[in-house]
């Protein structure tokens, strides 16, 4: 039988963690080599054009933030499980949030799900003001020491209502939702400067979501782009017991 180059990679991977120890396994050279692999296959050959973004992409290490044993298989073209029963989006849809937040040097940006904190590390790598936030107080712990050892330590990481924002550092340039709401939370809509991006999921739990970017233009978001996604769940005021 012969396996495919993927297979072998993978394979590779986990005999390397094996025998050099989880330092090792995570930085060697053909973690840099899967991330080259990713970056042209699935964020270049889909459209993915920023070229600030492929450069992000390409250098945040992405099997950091992935539980150890599955970070043989942090640069494949599918979401991962996390814990607590979050997963760490598809490369794609990372870049492609990052693409649409259209992030200068110096804005500001709010990411409301800070998960393993990739997305936030992604976005640190375009501006140094990111604030990131997660109800979850187990995962905002774990993101805030793998953002901090990777030198991500400008992010912004607290454990609190998503749905709420961050009014204290409100207005933001940018916000990013990475769960999928039913609508688009009031404060949030607020908190957007003028001018300010939007992109959130919407849709229902479980069914047919739809990646969208909002622009705030005189006062009212204005939807602007549009992409089928499946999302995990915001956890809206009314889920809450």
């Amino acid at each position: 039988m012969v396996m495919s180059s993927r297979i072998l990679v993978v394979l590779a991977l986990l005999l390397l963690g094996n025998a050099a120890g989880p330092a090792a396994a995570q930085d060697g050279d053909i973690y840099q080599a899967l991330r080259g692999r990713m970056v042209h296959v699935q964020l270049k050959a889909r459209g993915i054009s920023d070229p600030k973004v492929l450069a992000a992409m390409n250098r945040v290490p992405r099997q950091r933030f992935v539980p150890e044993r599955l970070a043989p298989l942090a640069y494949e073209d599918h979401p991962l499980p996390i814990g607590s029963g979050q997963t760490i989006s598809q490369p794609y849809i990372v870049a492609l949030m990052t693409e649409w937040a259209q992030l200068k040097p110096g804005d500001k940006v709010l990411e409301v799900g800070t998960g393993s904190g990739y997305q936030a590390a992604v976005l640190a790598e375009l501006t140094d003001k990111v604030w990131t936030i997660d109800i979850r107080p187990e995962l905002v712990v774990k993101a805030a020491d793998t953002l901090k050892t990777l030198g991500y330590s400008r992010v912004q990481v607290k454990s609190g209502d998503g749905y709420l924002g961050w009014p204290e550092a409100a207005p933001f340039d940018a916000i990013l939702v990475t769960a999928a709401a039913t609508r688009v939370p009031p404060v949030l809509e607020q908190q957007l400067r003028e001018g300010g991006r939007l992109v959130i999921p919407l849709g229902p739990e479980g069914g047919v979501q739809t990646l969208t970017r909002f622009r705030k233009a005189q006062g009212k978001i204005q939807e602007e782009k549009t992409v089928p996604v499946s999302f995990v769940p915001l956890v809206e005021p009314e889920k809450r017991k």
